[in-house]
Formats: structure tokens, sequence, C-alpha cells
């Protein structure tokens, strides 16, 4: 079983109403949860905090992030790394190895996104550096309730630019999906994927060959992304407390 965290959990500070009853009815009856986020403006330990405090207690090992995906990258290939990414993620990279060639890693930079840091980054992709992105999502549901520019527009012209083509690590890479359900009991053809995004999280897992992704109408979601995308949702539910439903009845064998 796997959730996404923004639009389906919470919204900025607050939780979707009946999220944490959802999720608590999904361990009552014993299924594993892996949590797989796109957000790349806070860290792991801020997004483990938030939840808490949102009376949802997650582990370090449940919740899988881009950032966390990119720093096992970095190390396999042996690539120091150029960020271009949010302030409050810097963080997450400072025990890479530095020297070396050169990678640049891009996540939603907010603020950061400016002239100087985009050129620099780009001088880098054409003296020989790759282009890492953590997650290539269009856009997100804002703190006003509408929706901004994300990390994937900048990844793009990035791309155009330089002529590279980015290594997506986070969602919808088919790896970041196999990455959190290497960790749980759950063969990628029994697992579940429930999401806000109708390209990168459900299109996303049904293309890596998860059984089954719901879309629900929280978040980001606007009418119609159902039929923007494919493949389609298996179903498309209004929160994630309807999602459960659908998924406990289905493992009573019911319809």
């Amino acid at each position: 079983m796997l959730l996404d965290l923004a639009g389906v959990i919470y919204d900025g500070e607050k939780a979707v109403p009946g999220a944490a009853g959802a999720v608590a009815r999904l361990r009552e009856a014993g299924l594993p949860i892996r949590f797989v986020s796109n957000t790349t403006r806070s860290s792991k330990p801020a997004i483990l905090a938030r939840l808490a405090k949102l009376g949802l207690p997650v582990t370090g090992s449940e919740l899988f992030t881009p950032a966390e995906a990119a720093c096992d990258w970095l190390r396999r290939h042996e690539r120091a790394a150029h960020l271009l990414v949010h302030p409050d993620l810097v963080c997450e990279f400072q025990h890479l190895p530095a020297g070396g060639r050169m990678a640049v890693v891009v996540g939603d930079a907010g603020d950061a996104f400016d002239f100087a840091a985009l050129n620099a980054a780009f001088r880098q992709l054409i003296d020989g550096a790759e282009l890492v992105a953590l997650a290539p999502n269009r856009s997100f549901q804002d703190a006003d309730g509408r929706l901004s520019l994300d990390a994937g527009p900048f990844v793009t012209a990035l791309e155009f630019a330089s002529q590279k083509h980015a290594i997506v690590l986070g969602k919808p890479a088919p790896g970041f999906f196999h990455a959190a359900l290497a960790t749980i009991p759950c063969a990628s053809t029994q697992a579940v994927m429930v999401g806000d995004d109708a390209e990168t999280d459900v299109a996303g897992a049904l293309s890596a060959g998860l059984a089954h992704a719901l879309l629900v109408r929280t978040g980001k979601y606007r009418e119609g992304d159902e039929t923007r995308f494919a493949p389609a949702p298996s179903a498309t539910v209004p929160d994630v407390a309807a999602a459960v439903d659908w998924i406990l009845a289905r493992r009573g064998g019911t319809e």
C-alpha cells in the first residue's frame, strides 16, 4: 500500500479530513504502508515532524522521498552534487563526498529559481554534469489553495537548453515505487497507490506495474484530471477515507 502525502494526507499544515482515521484503518487491517512523497521543499525529518504534529506518527523507514533516492544515486555513481533545490532541503545532501564528476540536482527550489541559479546549473550541464530531477511535477497546490509551478517546468527548461535528458528519481520513476515496495511483503502486482496527481502518482504507478492506483479529489486534483493521462485511474474517489473503503472492500472479496 503506497500513499502520497501532500494533497492526500495533508493540505499545508492541516490534515485532510478523515486521513488519520484512514491510515489507522489500514494499520488495523494489517496492511503494510509506505508513504511516497515528491515533496522537495522539506527535509525528511521535517516531513516526519509535520506528520507527528497532525497525529500521524510515521517512522523514517516508512517514508520515501526523492532527496533520499538522489543521495543513494549520487553515492552509487560517485557524483558530487550541484544543488538547485529549496534552501530547506540542502541539509539532506550535507554528508555526500565532494569532488569528482558532477551532477546537477533539481528540486522545487521556490524563490531560488532565479536566472543566476538556473544559469549556473546550465553551465555545469554543458561542462559535462548529469541532470538529476528529484521530481518532474508540473504544479502543486500552494498555501493559498491555488496551483503554483513545481520543479518540472524548470527541469524541462534545463533539458531544452543543455540538450540533456533528466534522470528522474522520484515519482513517476518506476524505481521509486519499486524501492518502496521492496521494503514490505507486497508484490507490485498486489500493490495499490493512492495519490492526487493523475500523472505522476496514478499513471506513474500503473506504468510501473502496480495493480491499482486510485485518484483522490483532494489536494491538486482538478475536475477531469482522471481523463487527462494514461493509464487511467483504477478508480477516482472523494478522498483517502473513500480510497481505504475501496481497498478494504476488495481485500474482503466484495465489489
